[in-house]
């Protein structure tokens, strides 16, 4: 089996994994890191968003050899280095962006994607943006309000 060695929330990982293992799963099984949710294995949800070398994924579509060498942020490396929440995750709780919370993750995660490009999204361009997250139960208008507070505080 593969070696495979990455950063992942600014610490060294590795680990041996079958070729075919999913980065999403090497998060999950072999590193802890629960908060990647899988809820589709098909790329259609989008609550497996991780960043990759900076770059938002969905981590069910990508091997984790494919990863090897790489820099990984999961929705666990991305409170502050106190512990507190991050702007981001902030304001989804302030605002109520959320509710049974599966999708979350990976909305925080493609939410912080989209600030990094845009600083001031409007709100058309944050929901095209989130095109590929699915969320069963907020009906999205309260996540829109909170990427536009999150942008805010960021600003």
């Amino acid at each position: 089996m593969p070696s495979i060695a990455m950063t992942v929330n600014g610490r060294a990982a590795s680990g041996e994994v079958e070729g075919r293992t999913l980065l999403s799963t090497f998060l999950r099984e072999h590193l802890g890191l629960t908060g990647t949710h899988i809820g589709c294995d098909t790329s259609q949800c989008g609550a497996c968003v991780v960043h990759v070398n900076g770059k938002a994924v969905k981590s069910c579509t990508m091997l984790a050899v494919e990863a090897d060498g790489a820099e990984v942020r999961t929705i666990e490396g991305m409170a502050n280095p106190d512990g507190s929440l991050s702007p981001i995750q902030q304001a989804f709780q302030d605002h109520h962006g959320l509710q049974c919370g599966f999708c979350t993750p990976g909305m925080v995660m493609s939410a912080a994607a989209l600030l990094a490009e845009n600083k001031d999204p409007s709100e058309q361009e944050i929901r095209e943006y989130l095109e590929g997250n699915i969320c069963r139960c907020t009906g999205y208008h309260n996540i829109v309000k909170s990427i536009q507070a999150a942008a805010a505080a960021m600003r």
